[in-house]
């Protein structure tokens, strides 16, 4: 009997402790049904801060009316965002224009996709030695973005205005190897383009992108040339939402393009840059 005895209380443990694992199994399975519904709900975008973590800001509410929670995460350079949104980390980022997105999955072998046309950020040229393209001197320096689509942007912006003259085939692919006639001997210098700003006291002019300019303090009024709207740089650069590639159609980054491409957006821009920042859609 006693033999018997200690097998069914043998059996009931075993009972208790089955019931207890699959309780907290229960439990498990509940959180980790929250935690995917929440996934469904969020959308992580990362941007640079300006103006882009700025007009985000602006789509919050009409995404939250859609169902969704915004959250934003703000880089300082050009490259992060990129390898976090390819590892996962984020669901698109918004920062950069299409040129600049191609030579990055190809240089290195991610696969992310433009979904949609946001706004155009003009490039601007912007004096520090030397206060007007008129008083340049031989030899005076230039400083341009070191990335390769802004520096090309950089170079068709001084030819537009008669300070070098380029390859006829180089286009939007120019570098400082494609420059065929330099007659004041510019010496341009390639800097990376978050530190052109603070570069601009040290040589004579600058080629700033726009999102640079304005965190650095720098206004459309100051430029001493800028790229127009109607430019061939205003088709090819427009800042673009990007996402992995599949993730094109899904309903998150679906409801983010909505939101940003509406007209209280477009208004937003308008009025609060005042052509530094101009809505392409």
């Amino acid at each position: 009997m006693k033999k018997s005895g200690k097998k069914i209380s043998g059996i009931i443990l075993s009972i208790l402790l089955s019931a207890v694992v699959l309780g907290g199994c229960g439990s498990n399975v509940d959180s980790n049904a929250a935690a995917v519904h929440e996934a469904d709900t969020v959308i992580i975008v990362g941007a640079s801060v300006s103006p882009h973590a700025e007009i985000l800001k602006q789509a919050e509410g009409d995404l939250a009316e859609a169902g969704y929670t915004l959250k934003i995460v703000e880089f300082s350079d050009y490259v992060l965002p990129n390898t976090a949104l390819s590892e996962g980390d984020l669901d698109a980022n918004f920062f950069q224009h299409k040129p600049y997105l191609n030579d990055f999955n190809a240089e290195n072998g991610t696969d992310i996709a433009a979904v949609a046309d946001i706004h155009f950020e003009p490039l601007g040229i912007y004096g520090g030695k030397t206060a007007s393209l008129r008083d340049l001197q031989d030899g005076a320096t230039v400083a341009v973005p070191n990335d390769t689509t802004n520096e090309a942007r950089a170079l068709l912006l001084l030819e537009a205005n008669g300070l070098i003259t380029l390859s006829k085939e180089a286009g939007v692919n120019a570098t400082i190897l494609d420059i065929v006639e330099n007659p004041l001997n510019l010496n341009i210098q390639e800097i990376a383009a978050e530190q052109l700003t603070r570069a601009l006291e040290d040589v004579d002019i600058a080629c700033i992108n726009g999102n640079h300019a304005i965190n650095g303090g720098l206004s459309l009024e100051d430029a001493l040339a800028v790229e127009t709207a109607d430019s061939l740089a205003a088709e090819t650069y427009a800042n673009v939402i990007a996402v992995k590639s599949g993730q094109e159609q899904s309903a998150k980054v679906q409801a983010l393009i909505n939101a940003l491409q509406s007209d209280s957006i477009r208004q937003y821009i308008e009025e609060t840059w005042q052509g530094a920042v101009v809505p392409i859609f």
